[in-house]
Parts: structure tokens; C-alpha cells; sequence
């Protein structure tokens, strides 16, 4: 029998700290708790500053009304992520810029990021998608070299590295999901992280109201709004931020076991990861299926899997650029095959699969193989 654990996981910590907050007379996003976080995960992912939100969707809508950008100016996004990475985007009024992306890292392709760099082109955003960062020092460098503005989608990366460096420390500013599925989660909540002085200012007070800091709590300095988490939510992200590189590490011998087992299987590749992410979250156990090889469809493959009891996705529906809603948002679409393909070939498999014990685990192995 397959032993999957369940997600979110709590423990006494967590009930010692909602226990305070709810003891206290401050329930709200002025809790000491809050502002302690906000250090601690700040310090945690290499960066000076941040500002804690309601979700992430509000997090990266706030950091592109923050970045200064003029209506109608470009932000290149990859083809492949949650929605919230494009209407983060509309909904500041600039216009998101599909790329493809790498066939198996499933991050955005720097050099397709660069040759899609037009006039109005003024932001280049990088997604960490699976846990994996994209590559780095590439879109690093062609920011720098073009004068554009890097920003990273981070939702997916906590505690992950490239060389040493933390996801959500080379960007401008960089979002972060605590959503109920997340390795850190406090069933909703998302952070903004910066180590740009003026940008953390800006977006605390874009997220608190149009305050500034040190002003009186009835100056409103600029139209805004107030997405604050609360100090109960607070509570359970120190909890769960204590635990996070422990459960990083099983789940990184975990799914480093999957991977021995399939290593050899025709037609199954599983996410690829750079040398260079020395670390990363796991969030998802990503592959695809070349059917012709392996002897099954991605969707046969699902099918199959699922009725073992393994929790699997089989990918999204369509890339971004094919979401309904972009019949009426403006948009600029480049040539995207990868990201075309993998929605025919590619699944997931969520986090929670890799922190099963060593039976389920040789057993989730064994049937990645074909051999269940």
C-alpha cells in the first residue's frame, strides 16, 4: 500500500505560535510575528527585504505597478506558468511578451528571451518552475547588457540556489506563493523580497494602504491598497520555515532515488536540472513522455499511475497565451514549440510524493519504470 503523505503539514509549533497570537490583542498584520517573518524568510532566500501580502497573485500584481514601467511597455514572460505570472502583467497595464521555454528544464529560454526583446520591451521575468531555477547568469547578463529589469516568479523555489544564491535575490524583486500547495504555506500569503532600499518602501506601501513608514496611520501617500497578512498566518510560516530545509533534503534523496530507478527507462525524461542549482524545493516532480519510446501516451501514462493511487497532473491545457482571456488583453506571442509540445507530453507530480517513506517511494519509482 502506497503511504503518501497528506499536504499542508502542522505540528505543536505551530499550535505554540497561534497560541500567542491568539492570546494577544493583535490578530492583524501589525503582530510582532509579522515583522519577524518577514526578517527571518528575508535572511532565509539572501535579500534585505520583505514585504508579506495576502497572495502571491497580489504580490507580483504589486511589483510591476511598482517598477515605474509607462502603459504599454513589454515584460517578457515565459509561455509556461501559472496565469498570475501574465495578468500580474495586464492588470499593471504593460503587455506580457510569450517565450518558449528549454524542452526539460521547462524554464524560460534566454536565448529566445533575447532575440524576443523588441523597442517596448522594458522587463524580462524568470520563473523557477518545479523548484529549479531558471538559468541565472544568462538572463542576468542579457538584462544587464540591454538595460532591462529582471524580476523573478519565485512561487515555486523556496530555499532553492544557483551556485550558492538563493531564489528571489537576483532580481530587481522577486514574488513568492505561500498558497496551500506550497512547501512553505499558510493556506494562502505571498512575499515580496527585494534588497533595493527605495523598491521595499514603494511596495510596503502599495500593499499597506499608501503609508510610509515612520508617518502618521491616517497619511495616505499615493492610491493603494491593503493586502497585509495577519499574524495568524505569520505564526504558521515560522513554523513551517523552521522545518523547510529538512523536508528539502528528503525530498531531494527522494526524488534522487526516483531518478536511479528511471534513469535507464526509454522515453521518459524527467525534469532536467542545471549543475548550477546546487539546491532546490522540489515542489514538483516534473517528466515527460516520449510515447513512441516508452510505450505509452502521457495520457495512458496518467491514467495508469493515478489508479496506483500516485497523485499526478498531466500538465496544463494550453500554454499561457492560449488562456480565453487573452482574446481581449493585449499580447505579443514569439514562436513557442516546447511549450506547445510539453502540454501534449508533460505531467507532475506534487511534492507531497516525495516525502513518502522508502517503500512508496522505490514503489513511485517502479512505476514511473513501467514496472508496477
Amino acid at each position: 500500500m502506497l503511504r503518501i503523505p497528506e499536504w499542508p503539514q502542522a505540528g505543536e509549533r505551530e499550535r505554540e505560535l497561534l497560541d500567542e497570537v491568539l492570546r494577544s490583542n493583535q490578530w492583524g498584520g501589525f503582530h510582532p510575528l509579522v515583522g519577524e517573518f518577514e526578517q527571518r524568510f528575508a535572511a532565509f532566500q539572501h535579500t534585505r527585504h520583505c514585504v508579506t501580502a495576502a497572495n502571491g497573485t497580489l504580490t507580483l500584481e504589486a511589483g510591476f505597478a511598482a517598477a515605474g514601467f509607462a502603459p504599454g511597455d513589454e515584460v517578457i514572460v515565459p509561455a509556461i506558468s501559472f496565469v498570475s505570472t501574465a495578468t500580474a502583467v495586464s492588470r499593471a497595464g504593460l503587455v506580457p511578451v510569450f517565450v518558449d521555454i528549454e524542452p526539460y528544464s521547462f524554464n524560460l529560454d534566454p536565448a529566445r528571451a533575447e532575440a524576443a526583446i523588441g523597442p517596448k520591451t522594458r522587463g524580462i521575468c524568470a520563473v523557477h518552475f518545479g523548484g529549479p531555477l531558471a538559468n541565472m547568469d544568462a538572463l542576468t547578463e542579457i538584462a544587464q547588457r540591454r538595460g532591462l529589469v529582471l524580476f523573478e516568479d519565485a512561487a515555486h523555489a523556496h530555499g532553492s540556489e544557483w551556485k550558492g544564491r538563493r531564489a528571489g535575490s537576483f532580481g530587481l524583486w522577486s514574488s513568492f506563493s505561500f498558497q496551500n500547495g506550497k512547501v512553505l504555506t499558510a493556506g494562502e500569503g505571498g512575499a515580496l523580497l527585494t534588497s533595493d532600499d527605495a523598491m521595499a518602501a514603494r511596495l510596503r506601501s502599495l500593499l499597506n494602504q499608501g503609508r510610509r513608514a515612520g508617518e502618521g496611520f491616517f497619511h495616505h501617500y499615493e492610491l493603494a491598497t491593503n493586502a497585509r497578512i495577519t499574524a495568524l498566518q505569520a505564526a504558521v510560516l515560522m513554523a513551517q520555515l523552521d522545518r523547510l530545509p529538512d523536508e528539502i533534503q528528503q525530498r531531494r534523496a527522494n526524488e534522487n532515488r526516483i531518478r536511479e530507478i528511471v534513469a535507464d527507462v526509454p522515453g521518459l525524461t524527467l525534469q532536467h536540472v542545471p549543475a548550477e542549482v546546487n539546491v532546490h524545493a522540489h515542489y514538483l516532480l516534473l517528466g515527460r513522455i516520449d510515447a513512441a519510446r516508452y510505450g505509452e501516451t502521457r495520457d495512458e501514462f496518467h491514467r495508469r499511475v493515478t489508479a496506483l493511487g500516485i497523485p499526478c497532473t498531466p500538465f496544463y491545457p494550453h500554454p499561457l497565451y492560449a488562456n480565453p482571456l487573452y482574446r481581449d488583453w493585449p499580447l505579443r506571442v514569439t514562436p513557442c514549440p516546447n511549450a506547445e509540445a510539453s502540454i501534449a507530453d508533460a505531467f507532475w507530480m506534487p511534492h507531497r510524493v516525495l516525502m513518502a517513506d522508502a517503500e512508496t517511494t522505490e514503489a513511485i519509482g517502479q512505476a514511473l519504470a513501467r514496472r508496477s
